[in-house]
């Protein structure tokens, strides 16, 4: 049985989310990185964010190199931290996407260039 390690995340709709990285799986044109979320702390539920091969061969484009793996899990956990802040009724969702023109504003945030 593996330990999962949760986090929170205070988000802007006033919401305190804790949420641990379950894993992450190939997907239809890209991969899928599963969340398990919890805002009550009493029931969770599973949010997948999705980041598509068509994101990354965009971002190599324009920067001259592909992304490194913890990269493209840092552009994934920035997506999820804004659904956090942007989505009040976040349970009733059941996956985010990332875009091939908000990976570059996603990691950014995180100086990645």
């Amino acid at each position: 049985m593996a330990v999962r390690r949760i986090k929170s995340y205070s988000a802007q709709t006033g919401y305190v989310y804790q949420y641990h990285f379950e894993g992450q799986q190939p997907a239809r044109g890209g991969t899928a990185y599963v969340f398990m979320v919890s805002r009550d702390r009493k029931h969770s539920f599973p949010l997948t964010v999705r980041l598509p091969e068509e994101a990354l061969a965009a971002w190599a484009a324009r920067h001259g190199r592909p992304l490194s793996g913890t990269e493209q899990y840092a552009a994934v956990k920035m997506r999820l931290f804004h659904a956090f802040d942007e989505l009040e009724d976040l349970d009733r969702a059941t996956e985010v996407n990332i875009t091939a023109n908000s990976v570059d504003d996603l990691l950014a945030e995180l100086e990645i260039e």
